[in-house]
């Protein structure tokens, strides 16, 4: 689990690598995810595909916390966004994995300017970053003829963050910092606390408190990216926002959560967390983790 993994790893994973899916190539989705999977509600108990389902639809927001990579949880994923598509003609579909400089590859590519093989040369889609489960999405949205948004900000103004603030981001331009937002202040509780109890290590691990700050900052201006996203989209009449992310981000309504109630407090979310895990009944410590808890079985070895 992240746990024991090395802070440096840890910070690739969690961080940097939030837009990026492991090595292993994926041929294929697996066949009838929606019956391969158990699901759980918010109090932990076993429920199902259709209730599931049935409870999103009338969310506003329905954020999709995704472990990376997991063929049978990215299966999951773009089954139900297929769903939601199939009742809710107005949806639109954001992904943490595009950065909002890559956009312009996207609408080329739904517009027809460009083929697929086009637009993945010029967003750098690769087999590794751009798994069937995030293709199959985008090509329901395709279809259908709804928005595809890269919800994240680029990596390289992320990485300008200090652990005293963002005073080298906001001192660009105007047509720079509109690829990426800052937070107005800092996510406190919970979500601070996992983040520097797994980024912190220990003994000869130990990573200096300025460091996990600067880190945790970067975290927000994702967190604070994507959230205006999501907001953007609704404002412009897009109802369910999908938003496909990392599941830290959003586990217990963690910062990107946060950060659009923020900007939107009446607004009506659902979440789910797709888990990596076995099992007909839920962990202690997977109770209240999202609206629905989806276990997908363990990562299948490299």
């Amino acid at each position: 689990m992240l746990k024991s993994l090395a802070p440096a790893t840890l910070f690739s994973l969690v961080l940097f690598g939030c837009t990026a899916t492991p090595r292993r190539v994926v041929e294929a989705l697996p066949a009838e995810p929606r019956t391969a999977v158990h699901i759980f509600d918010r109090q932990g108990n076993p429920t199902t595909w259709d209730f599931m389902r049935g409870d999103v639809s009338g969310a506003q927001v329905i954020v999709i916390g995704e472990t990376h990579g997991h063929p049978l949880g990215l299966a999951a994923a773009a089954c139900l966004f297929d769903d939601v598509l199939a009742t809710e003609p107005d949806a639109a579909l954001l992904l943490e994995f595009f950065e909002r400089d890559e956009q312009i590859d996207i609408d080329d590519y739904l517009a027809g300017v460009t083929k697929e093989d086009e637009f993945k040369k010029a967003a750098g889609r690769t087999e590794s970053n751009y798994p069937p489960g995030h293709r199959s999405m985008l090509e329901s949205a395709r279809a259908r003829g709804r928005p595809v948004i890269a919800a994240n900000a680029p990596r390289r103004y992320v990485r300008r963050t200090t652990a005293d603030g963002y005073a080298e981001v906001i001192s660009l331009g105007p047509r720079q910092q509109a690829l990426f937002v800052v937070p107005d202040s800092l996510v406190e509780g919970k979500y601070r606390d996992d983040f520097f109890g797994m980024m912190s290590g220990h003994g000869d691990q130990a990573m200096p408190p300025d460091r996990v700050e600067k880190m945790y900052r970067s975290q927000q201006m994702w967190d604070a990216t994507m959230a205006d996203s999501v907001v953007s989209a609704l404002r412009e009449g897009n109802q369910p926002v999908v938003l496909v992310v990392g599941r830290f981000h959003a586990d217990f309504d963690g910062g990107t959560i946060q950060l659009i109630r923020r900007a939107e407090p009446e607004v009506q979310i659902r979440t789910l967390s797709v888990v990596a895990k076995e099992g007909e009944t839920i962990d202690p410590e997977d109770v209240g983790r999202a609206d629905f808890v989806v276990y997908v079985g363990a990562a299948p070895e490299d």
